[in-house]
């Protein structure tokens, strides 16, 4: 049988411009990140190219800022076998930096769920999950968060699950399966 080798070659590929459909510019204060190439992309797929802008009553101007101590809020909710095919759960959720909406998402889930404080449970799990994340991103960027992030969702057996996580007889296949 013949030995398989691995050989990794690491190279240096120069500054970031690039990544994740953001573009990365460098400047005296830090990094002006824009998605301006990924949003004519959306628009062309979408058949808007040659649709005309309009004013809008939304505050275009605000920016965030190192010095500017934001609150990162994750708002939640979850349709519980919302699908009628299959059953499965929609959850969804939106992330304030500040007054920024900076991420959202809304896709369904791959188990089922036996009640709607399962799916909200989840939900809030992989919400924890994505703060956890955005946070370091936040911090390796210069610009942490100093306030706890807040986490709102809608479910009162989720929210008390998630307070005090007790494994009883309704629970404890909700918390087995979301921690392995």
């Amino acid at each position: 049988m013949a030995s398989l080798s691995s050989e990794f070659v690491m190279k240096d590929l120069g500054s970031l411009n690039y990544i994740l459909s953001i573009n990365v510019t460098r400047h005296e204060g830090g990094l002006f990140l824009s998605q301006q190439k990924y949003d004519a992309e959306i628009i062309d797929r979408a058949g808007m190219s040659a649709c005309k802008p309009t004013q809008t009553l939304v505050n275009t101007k605000p920016k965030v800022s190192s010095k500017t101590v934001a609150d990162l809020v994750f708002y939640i909710d979850v349709d519980w076998g919302g699908c009628p095919d299959t059953r499965r759960l929609t959850s969804g959720y939106f992330v304030f930096l500040g007054d920024n909406l900076i991420l959202w998402s809304s896709k369904c889930q791959p188990t089922l769920s036996r009640s709607s404080a399962e799916g909200e449970y989840r939900g809030v799990a992989n919400v924890v999950s994505e703060s956890c994340w955005i946070r370091n991103l936040l911090l390796e960027l210069h610009c942490p968060v100093r306030k706890a992030t807040l986490i709102y969702c809608d479910n009162v057996s989720a929210i008390y699950l998630s307070g005090n996580p007790v494994q009883h007889q309704r629970t404890k296949h909700i918390l087995y399966n979301t921690l392995f």
